[in-house]
């Protein structure tokens, strides 16, 4: 007990020494956080708090290799996977580092794939889940299966404590939370490498918090954040991994519920939205609490006491059994959403609704795609510019047009337009919902340009109208006039100097 009270107390005094070094070097080096549309605060402040939480996990987590009692015997016993975990997530720090370092940030691509080789290292020697203990009659071995599912746990927990670093203080108290509740579970159980590991990262996050506790003079960035999850998601792996049971699983997942449904709705949202999985958003949890018009303060502390009440309750799990702790998992999730449903962050009516108009719209864009091939057809066939009006008129009842004009000059000089109307109707010119565009087309003989005008009703889309004029303008680019095979006759018969004796269309 006395090296985990040491453990704890070292890691937190260094955090305290290191962070306002960390402070004062960030200001030297201008690496800040400048105040955007994504952001709470309102002035620039540094970000590569992280720094301070991995040193000083480390410097109170190597020097237990070295001691010699049954703590550093356990830790010598697995020292490979160990070597391992802390390289990956020593890796997981330097890419957000580099993250928070460069003026533009990585790509999102390359987050993720430095998390998915991150993972598969620590896959690879063995800190998987294989199997889960659900009772005393049942458990599930999942065989080949346990590596994806290990991949999407630490993935998605990595990714879940970055994207709840929002707030002062919110990222690393409820990583505390988490880290605690691993710690408590692994002493409970007997694992003492895992608890003098989150006795370590939790030292480091309560120093690190009387800075980054509102009003914030660091944050920790993608450097903390990307490590924090790593380690905290890793470590209950490997928890897990040592007693089979459920609960190894389930404390963390209850400590880190909040960031955990957060995340899964924010990807929700931007599916329905038809947005990148990596789009900015300004309704997660943290955001919704301050529109009810907390202040950042006082929304840090009441997910703070969510997290701990979560977590409190799931410690129930540790003293139940079979079902009874199946049971209890799940009332306490069922808490979490009704708390996010209280917040208005999760609507049923409104996935629904988002639902059905996504297959609406998807249903939509198939028709469209289908006309236009099917437009695409007839301009294939077209020989002469008779036929490529044709085929445009076509185009038009296909795509869902209203009316399509061109004028167009005859051989003898006169003036002409060519028009088409959906079911001989005339479009009405004063319907708010009419889209007039003008396409140049270039003229067959002369190379001049032409106006091609179309008329579409928005039908209450303008994205559907605008599409369907995308696709016109993409088959005008694909056959224009000039591409016609008979136009190229015409060009051939000029330059040997002889004429053809009937013109290629007779009536233009």
């Amino acid at each position: 007990m006395k090296t985990y009270l040491f453990v704890y107390l070292g890691s937190a005094f260094v955090a305290l020494v290191i962070t306002p070094v960390i402070i004062w070097l960030a200001r030297q080096l201008s690496i800040i956080d400048v105040p955007g549309a994504r952001h709470v605060h309102t002035k620039p402040i540094s970000h590569i708090g992280g720094v301070a939480i991995f040193l000083s996990m480390l410097c109170l987590t190597v020097p237990v290799l070295f001691l010699s009692n049954v703590i550093g015997d356990a830790f010598r016993d697995i020292l490979p996977k160990l070597i391992v975990l802390l390289f990956a997530a020593g890796f997981m720090f330097f890419v957000g580092l580099i993250d928070d370092i460069k003026i533009k940030g990585l790509r999102a691509r390359i987050k993720f794939l430095a998390q998915m080789a991150a993972a598969i290292a620590v896959c690879a020697v063995g800190i998987r889940i294989e199997s889960v203990a659900v009772a005393d009659w049942l458990t599930l071995n999942f065989g080949w299966f346990s590596w994806p599912i290990t991949l999407l746990w630490i993935i998605g927990i990595t990714n879940a404590v970055n994207f709840s670093d929002g707030l002062d203080g919110l990222a690393a108290g409820i990583s505390a939370v988490a880290c605690g509740v691993i710690a408590v579970f692994a002493i409970y159980s007997g694992q003492v490498v895992m608890a003098v590991l989150m006795l370590a990262l939790l030292g480091s996050l309560t120093g690190f918090l009387f800075f980054n506790f509102n009003p914030a003079k660091i944050f920790m960035g993608d450097c903390g954040s990307l490590f924090l999850g790593f380690t905290i998601a890793s470590s209950s792996v490997l928890c897990s991994t040592k007693s089979h049971a459920l609960v190894g699983l389930a404390l963390p997942v209850l400590a880190l519920g909040i960031p955990i449904f957060d995340t899964l709705f924010s990807m929700l949202r931007r599916f329905l939205e038809r947005r990148s999985m990596s789009a900015p958003d300004r309704r997660h949890f943290h955001h919704r609490l301050i529109d009810l018009g907390l202040h950042q303060r006082h929304v840090v502390i009441t997910i703070y006491v969510v997290t701990l009440l979560a977590a409190g309750m799931g410690m129930f799990m540790m003293v139940t059994r079979n079902i009874s702790s199946l049971i209890v998992f799940f009332c306490i999730l069922l808490l979490l959403l009704l708390v996010f449903r209280v917040v208005g962050s999760v609507r049923l009516q409104e996935i629904i609704a988002g639902l059905q108009k996504k297959y609406a719209i998807s249903h939509q864009v198939q028709e469209e795609i289908k006309g236009f091939e099917d437009a695409e057809l007839h301009f294939r066939r077209a020989k002469t510019f008779k036929q490529w009006w044709q085929a445009v008129s076509t185009a038009g009842d296909r795509i869902g047009f209203l009316s399509i004009s061109m004028p167009v000059t005859n051989r003898d000089g006169t003036l002409r337009t060519l028009t088409w109307r959906h079911g001989g109707q005339t479009p009405d010119s004063d319907n708010d919902e009419l889209l007039k565009v003008d396409v140049p087309v270039r003229d067959r003989r002369t190379g001049q340009g032409l106006n091609l005008r179309i008329e579409v009703c928005s039908n209450g889309s303008l994205e559907s109208a605008g599409r369907r004029v995308a696709l016109f303008t993409r088959l005008m680019d694909e056959h224009d006039i000039v591409s016609l095979p008979g136009n190229k006759s015409k060009r051939l018969s000029d330059q040997k100097g002889w004429h053809t004796t009937k013109p290629l269309n007779s009536d233009i």
